[in-house]
């Protein structure tokens, strides 16, 4: 199975939710690519990015957002959980570690208690280059403004809500991937 024989599974018809996730998978995916063709150095696995980029929130359907077309039960914050269960159900399990390590810049087991968050305890800070990569390149992205691309310093202040060690997070990404991109 590939990541349209999965959507095609769990988005069946052709509605604005299902445009609206293609949409802004592909937008991630894009960027993603490109910082990939610019740095060889990385040894990034570009089928996995696609696929990734692709999958990352497959779980929305799941959860609660009106505003974005999602007609679910959950909090949107178990977006990636949601999406990693079902593609593990799959046997898809390095997959599933990019949607579930997608949220802010990762989330740490202390945050997840400290901010009483719903999420099952444990780890969801992304670890591999590739899971990264698809981090930073999705955090210039929103569902809400599909048509907008954040800037680096715009995304700064986005996870700024999310407390300074995110923000510093992203900020290193940056310079590793885009440092071409200016900061401010």
């Amino acid at each position: 199975m590939d990541a349209f024989d999965i959507i095609l599974r769990y988005y069946p018809h052709d509605d604005a939710l299902r445009r609206l996730l293609l949409h802004h998978s592909r937008q991630v995916m894009r960027r993603a690519l490109r910082i990939a063709a610019r740095h060889p150095e990385l040894g990034m696995d570009r089928a996995f990015l696609v696929q990734a980029a692709l999958l990352h929130d497959v779980g929305i359907f799941m959860t609660k957002a009106p505003g974005i077309h999602c007609h679910g039960t959950h909090p949107y914050l178990l977006h990636g959980y949601l999406g990693a269960e079902l593609l593990r159900s799959h046997g898809m399990n390095r997959l599933a570690r990019v949607c579930e390590r997608h949220t802010g810049t990762g989330l740490t087991p202390e945050q997840i208690a400290a901010q009483q968050l719903p999420l099952p305890p444990g780890s969801y800070v992304p670890e591999t280059p590739e899971e990264q990569l698809l981090c930073y390149a999705d955090k210039f992205y929103s569902k809400s403004h599909p048509e907008r691309e954040r800037t680096v310093a715009q995304t700064a202040v986005s996870l700024e809500k999310f407390g300074h060690d995110g923000v510093a997070k992203f900020m290193a990404w940056a310079e590793r991937f885009e440092p071409e991109l200016p900061k401010d």
